[in-house]
Protein backbone atom coordinates (compact mmCIF):
# COMPACT_ATOMS: atom_id res chain seq x y z
CA UNK A 1 0.00 0.00 0.00
CA UNK A 2 2.80 2.43 0.87
CA UNK A 3 4.62 1.54 -2.34
CA UNK A 4 1.55 2.28 -4.46
CA UNK A 5 0.77 5.49 -2.56
CA UNK A 6 4.37 6.64 -3.00
CA UNK A 7 4.14 6.31 -6.77
CA UNK A 8 0.55 7.57 -7.09
CA UNK A 9 0.24 10.30 -4.50
CA UNK A 10 -3.22 11.45 -5.61
CA UNK A 11 -4.84 8.00 -5.38
CA UNK A 12 -7.32 7.43 -2.57
CA UNK A 13 -7.83 4.15 -0.72
CA UNK A 14 -10.41 2.83 -3.20
CA UNK A 15 -8.07 3.07 -6.19
CA UNK A 16 -5.21 1.68 -4.12
CA UNK A 17 -7.52 -1.21 -3.18
CA UNK A 18 -8.16 -1.94 -6.88
CA UNK A 19 -4.42 -2.06 -7.56
CA UNK A 20 -3.91 -4.33 -4.54
CA UNK A 21 -6.62 -6.67 -5.83
CA UNK A 22 -4.74 -6.92 -9.11
CA UNK A 23 -1.78 -8.19 -7.09
CA UNK A 24 -3.99 -10.77 -5.37
CA UNK A 25 -4.34 -8.89 -2.03
CA UNK A 26 -8.07 -8.74 -1.38
CA UNK A 27 -9.55 -7.34 1.84
CA UNK A 28 -12.74 -5.79 3.18
CA UNK A 29 -13.03 -2.08 2.30
CA UNK A 30 -13.38 -1.17 6.00
CA UNK A 31 -10.13 -2.91 6.86
CA UNK A 32 -8.49 -1.32 3.81
CA UNK A 33 -9.59 2.14 4.92
CA UNK A 34 -8.43 1.56 8.52
CA UNK A 35 -4.95 0.50 7.42
CA UNK A 36 -4.88 3.38 4.93
CA UNK A 37 -5.57 5.89 7.71
CA UNK A 38 -3.17 4.26 10.20
CA UNK A 39 -0.35 4.51 7.63
CA UNK A 40 -1.05 8.22 7.19
CA UNK A 41 -1.71 7.90 3.48
CA UNK A 42 -4.75 10.16 3.28
CA UNK A 43 -4.69 12.44 0.25
CA UNK A 44 -4.48 16.08 1.23
CA UNK A 45 -7.12 18.26 -0.37
CA UNK A 46 -5.59 20.65 -2.86
CA UNK A 47 -6.12 24.31 -2.31
CA UNK A 48 -7.04 26.60 -5.17
CA UNK A 49 -4.46 26.98 -7.87
CA UNK A 50 -1.42 29.05 -7.01
CA UNK A 51 -1.83 32.72 -7.76
CA UNK A 52 0.85 35.34 -8.14
CA UNK A 53 0.48 37.89 -5.39
CA UNK A 54 2.32 40.77 -7.01
CA UNK A 55 2.72 43.86 -4.89
CA UNK A 56 1.02 44.04 -1.49
CA UNK A 57 1.19 47.85 -1.43
CA UNK A 58 -2.05 49.80 -1.97
CA UNK A 59 -2.84 50.34 -5.63
CA UNK A 60 -1.84 53.93 -6.53
CA UNK A 61 -4.51 56.28 -7.81
CA UNK A 62 -4.41 57.17 -11.50
CA UNK A 63 -3.78 60.87 -10.95
CA UNK A 64 -1.34 61.42 -13.82
CA UNK A 65 -0.31 59.97 -17.16
CA UNK A 66 1.29 56.51 -16.82
CA UNK A 67 0.42 56.28 -13.13
CA UNK A 68 -1.42 53.01 -13.76
CA UNK A 69 -2.03 50.75 -16.72
CA UNK A 70 -4.73 48.08 -16.85
CA UNK A 71 -4.61 44.87 -18.91
CA UNK A 72 -7.17 42.29 -19.91
CA UNK A 73 -8.11 39.85 -22.67
CA UNK A 74 -11.23 39.92 -24.85
CA UNK A 75 -12.25 37.00 -27.06
CA UNK A 76 -14.10 36.87 -30.38
CA UNK A 77 -14.20 34.61 -33.43
CA UNK A 78 -13.94 34.68 -37.22
CA UNK A 79 -17.58 34.25 -38.25
CA UNK A 80 -18.62 30.90 -36.79
CA UNK A 81 -15.17 29.35 -36.89
CA UNK A 82 -11.89 29.80 -35.04
CA UNK A 83 -11.58 32.02 -31.99
CA UNK A 84 -9.04 34.76 -31.50
CA UNK A 85 -8.03 36.87 -28.52
CA UNK A 86 -7.34 40.56 -28.05
CA UNK A 87 -4.93 41.98 -25.48
CA UNK A 88 -6.15 45.41 -24.39
CA UNK A 89 -3.95 47.87 -22.48
CA UNK A 90 -5.26 51.23 -21.28
CA UNK A 91 -3.98 54.16 -19.25
CA UNK A 92 -6.39 54.49 -16.33
CA UNK A 93 -5.85 58.24 -16.00
CA UNK A 94 -6.49 59.34 -19.58
CA UNK A 95 -8.61 56.28 -20.58
CA UNK A 96 -6.33 56.06 -23.64
CA UNK A 97 -6.14 52.66 -25.32
CA UNK A 98 -2.42 52.01 -25.65
CA UNK A 99 -2.76 48.86 -27.76
CA UNK A 100 -5.14 46.23 -29.06
CA UNK A 101 -3.13 43.12 -29.95
CA UNK A 102 -5.11 40.46 -31.80
CA UNK A 103 -3.88 36.91 -32.36
CA UNK A 104 -5.06 33.33 -32.16
CA UNK A 105 -2.69 32.73 -29.25
CA UNK A 106 -1.23 35.25 -26.79
CA UNK A 107 1.27 33.85 -24.30
CA UNK A 108 2.83 35.52 -21.28
CA UNK A 109 6.05 36.01 -23.26
CA UNK A 110 4.10 37.79 -26.01
CA UNK A 111 2.44 40.05 -23.44
CA UNK A 112 5.86 40.91 -22.01
CA UNK A 113 7.17 41.85 -25.47
CA UNK A 114 4.18 44.08 -26.15
CA UNK A 115 4.62 45.83 -22.80
CA UNK A 116 8.29 46.47 -23.52
CA UNK A 117 7.33 48.02 -26.86
CA UNK A 118 4.70 50.22 -25.18
CA UNK A 119 7.21 51.45 -22.61
CA UNK A 120 9.52 52.59 -25.39
CA UNK A 121 6.69 54.71 -26.80
CA UNK A 122 4.78 55.93 -23.74
CA UNK A 123 7.26 55.61 -20.87
CA UNK A 124 7.34 53.46 -17.76
CA UNK A 125 4.04 52.89 -15.91
CA UNK A 126 3.89 53.42 -12.17
CA UNK A 127 1.83 50.26 -11.73
CA UNK A 128 0.15 47.58 -13.84
CA UNK A 129 -3.19 46.02 -12.84
CA UNK A 130 -4.59 42.73 -14.11
CA UNK A 131 -6.57 39.69 -13.07
CA UNK A 132 -5.01 36.32 -12.19
CA UNK A 133 -5.15 34.88 -15.70
CA UNK A 134 -2.48 32.32 -16.52
CA UNK A 135 -0.78 34.65 -19.00
CA UNK A 136 -0.46 37.40 -16.41
CA UNK A 137 0.83 35.06 -13.70
CA UNK A 138 3.29 33.25 -15.96
CA UNK A 139 7.01 33.11 -15.30
CA UNK A 140 7.64 35.34 -18.30
CA UNK A 141 5.51 38.14 -16.81
CA UNK A 142 6.90 37.75 -13.29
CA UNK A 143 10.43 37.91 -14.70
CA UNK A 144 9.57 40.93 -16.84
CA UNK A 145 8.03 42.83 -13.93
CA UNK A 146 11.05 42.07 -11.74
CA UNK A 147 13.60 43.09 -14.37
CA UNK A 148 11.76 46.33 -15.20
CA UNK A 149 10.93 47.06 -11.54
CA UNK A 150 7.26 47.61 -12.37
CA UNK A 151 4.83 46.91 -9.48
CA UNK A 152 2.19 44.44 -10.68
CA UNK A 153 -1.11 44.46 -8.79
CA UNK A 154 -3.42 41.43 -9.11
CA UNK A 155 -7.08 41.94 -8.30
CA UNK A 156 -8.84 39.48 -6.01
CA UNK A 157 -10.34 36.43 -7.76
CA UNK A 158 -13.94 37.01 -8.76
CA UNK A 159 -13.69 40.79 -8.19
CA UNK A 160 -13.63 42.37 -11.67
CA UNK A 161 -14.89 45.63 -10.15
CA UNK A 162 -11.39 46.10 -8.73
CA UNK A 163 -10.26 46.57 -12.33
CA UNK A 164 -13.20 48.73 -13.32
CA UNK A 165 -11.44 50.86 -15.94
CA UNK A 166 -10.50 47.96 -18.20
CA UNK A 167 -13.87 46.26 -17.64
CA UNK A 168 -15.61 49.45 -18.78
CA UNK A 169 -13.31 49.62 -21.79
CA UNK A 170 -14.02 45.97 -22.65
CA UNK A 171 -17.73 46.72 -22.58
CA UNK A 172 -17.31 49.61 -25.02
CA UNK A 173 -15.08 47.52 -27.30
CA UNK A 174 -17.60 44.70 -27.45
CA UNK A 175 -20.66 46.93 -27.76
CA UNK A 176 -19.26 49.31 -30.38
CA UNK A 177 -17.08 46.97 -32.45
CA UNK A 178 -17.10 43.25 -31.72
CA UNK A 179 -20.89 42.95 -31.67
CA UNK A 180 -21.22 45.15 -34.77
CA UNK A 181 -18.62 43.65 -37.10
CA UNK A 182 -17.87 40.28 -38.66
CA UNK A 183 -14.20 39.40 -39.02
CA UNK A 184 -13.12 37.40 -42.05
CA UNK A 185 -9.52 36.84 -40.99
CA UNK A 186 -6.92 37.86 -38.45
CA UNK A 187 -5.70 40.61 -40.79
CA UNK A 188 -9.25 41.95 -41.14
CA UNK A 189 -9.69 41.92 -37.34
CA UNK A 190 -6.42 43.79 -36.80
CA UNK A 191 -7.35 46.44 -39.38
CA UNK A 192 -10.78 47.07 -37.84
CA UNK A 193 -9.32 47.12 -34.33
CA UNK A 194 -6.72 49.69 -35.40
CA UNK A 195 -9.40 51.94 -36.92
CA UNK A 196 -11.62 51.62 -33.86
CA UNK A 197 -8.68 52.31 -31.53
CA UNK A 198 -7.87 55.52 -33.40
CA UNK A 199 -11.50 56.64 -33.20
CA UNK A 200 -11.67 55.74 -29.50
CA UNK A 201 -8.53 57.75 -28.68
CA UNK A 202 -8.87 60.72 -31.01
CA UNK A 203 -12.55 61.21 -31.89
CA UNK A 204 -14.93 59.55 -29.44
CA UNK A 205 -15.93 61.85 -26.53
CA UNK A 206 -15.63 60.37 -23.04
CA UNK A 207 -18.06 61.55 -20.40
CA UNK A 208 -15.59 60.64 -17.64
CA UNK A 209 -13.13 63.11 -19.20
CA UNK A 210 -15.60 65.97 -19.53
CA UNK A 211 -16.38 64.84 -23.11
CA UNK A 212 -12.74 65.19 -24.11
CA UNK A 213 -10.94 62.51 -26.06
CA UNK A 214 -8.16 60.53 -24.34
CA UNK A 215 -5.55 62.22 -26.52
CA UNK A 216 -6.85 65.65 -25.50
CA UNK A 217 -6.74 64.59 -21.84
CA UNK A 218 -3.14 63.36 -22.25
CA UNK A 219 -2.01 66.64 -23.86
CA UNK A 220 -3.71 68.69 -21.14
CA UNK A 221 -2.06 66.70 -18.37
CA UNK A 222 1.36 66.84 -20.04
CA UNK A 223 1.09 70.62 -20.36
CA UNK A 224 0.00 70.90 -16.74
CA UNK A 225 2.92 68.77 -15.60
CA UNK A 226 5.29 70.88 -17.68
CA UNK A 227 6.93 68.15 -19.77
CA UNK A 228 6.23 65.21 -22.00
CA UNK A 229 6.89 61.63 -20.88
CA UNK A 230 10.53 60.62 -21.01
CA UNK A 231 9.94 58.07 -23.74
CA UNK A 232 8.48 60.69 -26.09
CA UNK A 233 11.25 63.19 -25.35
CA UNK A 234 14.11 60.70 -25.56
CA UNK A 235 17.12 61.48 -27.76
CA UNK A 236 17.59 57.79 -28.37
CA UNK A 237 14.42 57.33 -30.43
CA UNK A 238 16.50 56.39 -33.48
CA UNK A 239 17.40 53.12 -31.79
CA UNK A 240 13.83 51.89 -32.06
CA UNK A 241 13.10 52.35 -35.75
CA UNK A 242 12.90 48.61 -36.47
CA UNK A 243 9.31 47.50 -37.25
CA UNK A 244 9.72 44.62 -34.80
CA UNK A 245 10.19 47.07 -31.93
CA UNK A 246 6.89 48.87 -32.47
CA UNK A 247 3.77 47.91 -30.52
CA UNK A 248 1.01 46.14 -32.37
CA UNK A 249 -2.17 48.06 -32.99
Amino acid sequence: MQEIAGKRRRFGYRRIGVLLERKGMIMNHKKLYRIYREEGLSVKRRRGRKRARGTRTPMPSAACVNARWSLDFVSDRFGASRKFRILAVIDDCTRECLCLVADTSLSGARVARELSALIRVYGMPGCIVSDNGTEFTSRAILKWADENEVPWHYIDPGKPQQNAFIESFNGSLRDELLNEELFDSLGDARRKLALWRYDYNAVRPHSSLGNQTPQQARRALEQFEGSAPAALASDEAHEYQSPTSRPSL
